[in-house]
């Protein structure tokens, strides 16, 4: 098989991992790749937000399968484009991703559905309209810019003169651009997050090793919303009850919802949920792989993703196919200094030589290039540290014994992705 990835973070550098591990991978592409991705795969420099390049990639290479990492491509249709040239994709078509391009599709479709969600307040298109709603809803808030911001575009207000700022930002400044013309506001919903993913043909659907994302910036779920600082995946996440009820009250209707209205779903489909005291609920759809969820995930994949994929991409899905080894893993995102927000690229990494043979500690690459002989940071989240091991407690031992060994001037990473467990713990444990 010849493979082709879409995307450049480290997601994608996962997805490159596996893939090479499959015997029957003889090649991979990646565009537009990073700096690690072309350590296991040839990169070609065509970014995510340019279709008729990515087609025209793909019709010059004739991959047997193409994988799509980024939601971009997606919203922005490349998988119908590679469909209809008869080329073997995976990754769902632009109307079903506009789950997740758009906040205010979603809430309808959940509305619609009866899928459990957080209470909507309203949705708007004139900021005058927003500002007036804010002066009646009860505080903490959460205020969502509709379209896709790179995960920067939900605020959890704890005033009105924050929610304020948000939807002058949003709607008149366009910190956003297009995706922040519409902003709605929903309940706070107070409980743990889980990040329940699946894939699926639209018809039967496997569950992928349940995760946990820490989406702040900093230590104690302090400072600004991030793309996500590190992830864990561990089996006690979930029960098998909690498990049942959530494949009866969510997933059942989504996917029994999306073919109601005319939508087959193929892919990955990613549940964002609040455990709460009611039930969990859902706070977003995303229709892609979670980053930095998929590092966590895919260090326990224990079957050949370049087959189960390549079945799921000719309608030859079996749910059997995906398999997770017991045990858990952990991935600690290495972040450039400011990030989320302003940041300098072009540091000097160091310290990743022997790196990848400690205790089974693999670096995924996020936001990094090749200046010539010399890797650099070119992005906000820049590695991440990813482990597998047969305890949590051993995982993220090993997996932050390995980040001490990294440097770049100015980068920062969280000390409590998994709640620190075993941060404190020798590597050798």
């Amino acid at each position: 098989m010849k493979v082709l990835v879409i995307g450049g973070g480290g997601r994608e550098h996962a997805l490159v991992w596996k893939l090479r591990e499959s015997p029957r991978v003889e090649k991979v592409w990646c565009a537009p790749g990073n700096g690690g991705i072309a350590e296991d795969a040839t990169c070609l420099p065509v970014e995510t937000n340019d279709v008729d390049g990515l087609v025209a990639l793909a019709e010059r290479l004739r991959p047997d399968l193409t994988v799509i990492g980024p939601e971009l491509p997606l919203v922005n249709g490349l998988s119908d484009a590679l469909r209809m040239r008869n080329l073997a994709v995976v990754g769902p078509s632009q109307i079903a991703a506009q789950l997740e391009g758009s906040k205010i599709f979603a809430k309808q479709f959940l509305a619609r559905h009866s899928i459990p969600t957080a209470k909507l307040y309203g949705e708007f298109a004139a900021p005058d309209e927003a500002y007036a709603a804010l002066a009646n809803v009860p505080y903490p808030v959460v205020v969502k810019a509709d379209g896709l911001c790179a995960g920067k575009g939900v605020l959890l207000a704890q005033s009105e003169s924050e929610a304020r700022d948000f939807v002058t930002r949003a709607m008149l400044i366009e910190e956003f651009g297009a995706a922040g013309k519409q902003v709605m506001l929903e309940e706070t919903l107070a409980g743990e997050e889980l990040s329940f993913i699946i894939v699926t043909d639209g018809d039967k659907y496997a569950l992928l090793a349940p995760t946990r994302d820490h989406k702040r910036a900093f230590d104690g779920n302090r400072g600004p919303n991030t793309g996500g600082m590190g992830a864990y995946s561990a089996d006690d996440l979930m029960s098998a009850e909690l498990q049942t009820t959530i494949e009866k009250a969510i997933v059942a209707p989504a996917l029994n919802g999306l073919s109601a209205d005319g939508i087959r779903y193929q892919g990955f489909l990613y549940i964002g949920l609040m455990l709460t005291d009611e039930g969990p609920k859902v706070l977003e759809f995303n229709c892609r792989l979670g980053d930095p969820e998929t590092q966590a995930i895919l260090a326990r994949a224990d079957f050949d993703i370049a087959e189960a994929l390549a079945n799921l991409a000719t309608r030859r899905f079996d749910p059997n196919d995906w398999k997770w080894k017991p045990g858990a893993s952990a991935c600690i995102v290495i972040a450039s200094g400011g990030y989320p927000g302003r940041f300098v690229t072009r540091r000097v990494i160091r310290g990743l030589t022997g790196l990848a043979d400690s205790s089974g500690v693999k670096v995924l690459h996020a936001g990094t290039r090749l200046q010539g002989d010399t890797l650099v940071t070119s992005g906000g989240r820049v590695l991440g540290v990813t482990c597998f091991a047969p305890t949590l407690e051993a995982a993220l031992a090993r997996a932050y014994a390995a980040a001490t060994k990294i440097h770049f001037d100015g980068m920062h990473y969280r000390t409590d992705i998994g709640g620190g467990a075993g941060k404190a713990r020798s590597a050798r444990d």
